[in-house]
């Protein structure tokens, strides 16, 4: 069965989830959103693999995405759904999307324009900071550390001043 489509890319309709077999190895797209009516998307390089951000997708976002080629996400804290780079100009083009064997999760491989930086705060990834392994426990948290990702820009000069 294929995935019928309005016109309209937020009326996107999925497929109704089907018996695990089906869900696992069919050709429908039939997303598994948690109560909230999220599912992990993970954006990475298209060229280089790097993961470059972990973001919430609803199912208007995801039929956005598919339908646009542009990243869409929605915004838990806000309640909203936001297109990655909207303000900042570094939007992701979608390669590749990819969902996992539950369909309870989305996989991107996508390409950057604009800075070329995935994080607000203006590094090329979201994940620049290294948590250390091998803390036994004890009495405090371990400390972050760099991970050696370049500031790409100044979040002030691309958001303004915020607070």
């Amino acid at each position: 069965m294929t995935t019928p489509v309005s016109s309209h890319p937020t009326r996107m309709v999925f497929a109704p989830r089907g018996s695990t077999a089906e869900v696992e190895t069919g050709a429908a797209l039939a997303p598994k959103f948690d109560a909230a009516g999220t599912l992990a998307a993970v954006a990475t390089d298209a060229d280089t693999g790097e993961v470059l951000m972990l973001a919430w997708m609803n199912a208007k976002s995801l039929a956005l995405t598919i339908a646009t080629g542009e990243a869409h996400f929605y915004s838990r804290s806000r309640g909203k759904i936001w297109k990655k780079g909207e303000d900042s100009g570094n939007i992701l083009n979608v390669v590749e999307m990819r969902t996992d064997c539950d369909q309870d999760a989305i996989w991107m491989r996508v390409r950057m324009n604009g800075l070329k930086a995935a994080c607000h705060t203006g590094h090329r990834t979201c994940f620049y900071r290294r948590i250390p392994v091998g803390n036994k426990g004890g009495d405090t948290a371990p400390a972050l550390e760099p991970a050696g990702t370049p500031l790409v820009f100044d979040p002030k000069d691309v958001y303004g001043q915020k607070g």
